[in-house]
């Protein structure tokens, strides 16, 4: 068993390879929806680190291709152009600047 939390986990996770919420889910066994908090948290604090950078490819409607969403590190429910419910989840790395 592990001493680190649960989001330095995520950190480390997302330091090593880009990942979507879902697969950090399944890395970390907790719920997707508690891997959109951890992120938002990291995210928050990553915008502190000067040598550290928070990316994000935002979700894409798979019909329409429609990329355009105000908050990428949270998962939409429908595309706003189409009205699809095929939606791509966004991918998540962090890239260290040194």
């Amino acid at each position: 068993m592990t001493d680190s939390t649960r989001r330095e986990r995520l950190t480390n996770r997302l330091h090593e390879e880009q990942a979507t919420a879902s697969e950090l889910a399944a890395d970390l066994e907790t719920a997707v929806s508690t891997v959109y908090s951890d992120l938002q948290h990291v995210a928050r604090s990553i915008r502190y680190d000067a040598d550290t950078e928070f990316l994000v490819a935002p979700p894409e409607c798979s019909n329409c291709g429609f990329s355009g969403y105000d908050d990428p590190i949270n998962r939409p429910s429908r595309c706003p152009e189409c009205r699809s419910e095929n939606i791509e989840e966004a991918v998540f790395k962090i890239e260290s600047q040194r």
